[in-house]
């Protein structure tokens, strides 16, 4: 028996996830795999096998507990004494795709691939995208979260 790999000639599906009270770290982990496309039988881990993935209602995603408030994300301007922090209650009213984008970022591969990965998912604050011509599938994991 042979293995079989992945070449360049990729069929991809277009996904349509609505995150209206998902949350947001399992969310990020179904997206992850369906970006790297772990669902396939052709699944190959140096190539990018992976389906895209556009994400609706971002504004209404939510944590567990009371990690809204208590985590902090920092960041450093580059300038001395230039530290930044902000929960992340604070990061999903200022702009919450931002938030999705990074969590799912960071669960990708890092190099040129997961930056490859990350191009394939889009994600709009609302129901309004302009992705209706690429005739999106149900979310599969719909049931999960």
């Amino acid at each position: 028996m042979s293995t079989i790999s992945a070449s360049n000639n990729i069929a991809r599906d277009w996904y349509k996830v609505d995150a209206n009270q998902k949350v947001l770290g399992r969310l990020a982990s179904n997206i992850a795999s369906m970006l790297r496309g772990k669902h396939k039988p052709v699944f190959t881990p140096h190539v990018d096998t992976g389906d895209y993935v556009v994400v609706v209602n971002s504004d209404l995603i939510r944590l567990t507990g009371k990690k809204a408030s208590r985590e902090r994300h920092y960041w450093h301007t580059g300038y001395p004494g230039g530290i930044k922090s902000a929960s992340i209650e604070e990061l999903i009213e200022k702009d919450s795709t931002k938030v999705l984008r990074k969590a799912v970022k960071n669960m990708l591969p890092k190099g040129p691939l997961g930056r490859a990965m990350l191009l394939k998912l889009k994600i709009y604050p609302n129901d309004n995208h302009p992705h209706v011509a690429q005739k999106l599938q149900d979310w599969p994991f719909a049931d999960k979260n």
